[in-house]
């Protein structure tokens, strides 16, 4: 008996770390930031209910539309990209060639500091009128311009960044393309399949799994993407709001104009728009996503 309550006691010391960040930093976090969304509230002053007003104000604020509008393209855009590159390097670097291991290091580096605030600067650099892309740009005789500058290409920016830190979900396709027997390629090379057919026959129906992962991961990954706007366009979201990310306009309403209570609706629509796009994937994951028993 005493050995059963000493091994309880010692499970519970070992789950109270997970328990404290639970509930201190996500639980209750979220009940007052529900709380708060139906309050006038800028950590000054006591919090004054308004009801539902902070939520209908949100699709009155054009700000507000253009930060989804911006969202949702960079999702729609940098994701697929993001996956179509992983998928193709985890491909070519499938083989145990010589040096392989060195170049698999390298793609993958960059989904470790991509995000980073270094990276952003260094990317500001790369694509301002001065920068490196321009330089190269010169050599063919092209004109360059400010990329980071000008609304029509300040996104498309930021799209090529986050399509550049492709390492992580490669590692998952890599994994994945081991997994795969090689009879399956045999017999279909015995078959006179070539292989562009034995890539639609077998290699992606047999991978859907791992890219419907991906796909979930990324997506939600991109819908909170921050650190690359802030930086990029020093924290306005700019030139003309066309990198402002919805995380940086909830950002920039709680922080730099004090509406707490509305960047906490603002917070709790972004959850259900997540959870809105995770379920419809879900949901038409059964009509594409094999599973190899």
């Amino acid at each position: 008996m005493k050995k059963n309550i000493k091994e309880g006691i010692a499970g519970y010391l070992f789950l109270l770390p997970w328990l404290v960040g639970f509930f201190g930093l996500t639980l209750i976090p979220m009940i007052a930031s529900l709380f708060f969304s139906f309050t006038q509230y800028d950590m000054l002053t006591p919090a004054i209910p308004v009801g539902i007003k902070n939520y209908v104000s949100l699709f009155a604020d054009g700000r507000f539309i253009n930060s989804l509008k911006v969202t949702f393209k960079y999702v729609i855009v940098s994701v697929p990209l993001q996956l179509a590159f992983a998928l193709l390097i985890a491909l070519l670097l499938k083989k145990n060639r010589r040096g392989v291991k060195v170049y698999r290091a390298m793609y993958y580096l960059p989904s470790l500091f991509g995000g980073s605030v270094a990276v952003s600067i260094l990317w500001r650099q790369l694509f301002n009128k001065e920068g490196v892309f321009n330089q190269i740009l010169a050599v063919f005789g092209i004109e360059g311009k400010n990329w980071i500058a000008t609304p029509s290409s300040a996104l498309n920016t930021l799209i090529v960044l986050a399509v550049w830190q492709f390492g992580a979900s490669m590692v998952i396709f890599l994994a994945s393309l081991k997994q795969i027997p090689e009879d399956y390629y045999e017999a279909a090379t015995l078959d006179g399949a070539g292989k562009i057919a034995q890539f639609f026959k077998i290699t992606l129906p047999l991978l859907t799994p791992m890219v419907f992962f991906n796909i979930v991961m990324q997506v939600i990954n991109a819908f909170q993407s921050f650190n690359s706007a802030y930086i990029i366009s020093n924290g306005s979201g700019g030139p003309l709001d066309s990198t402002l990310f919805y995380s940086l306009y909830l950002y920039i309403k709680a922080f730099n104009h004090f509406q707490m209570g509305y960047a906490s609706a603002m917070a709790w629509i972004l959850l259900i728009i997540i959870a809105a796009v995770t379920g419809l994937m879900f949901l038409f994951a059964k009509f594409w996503v094999f599973y190899d028993d």
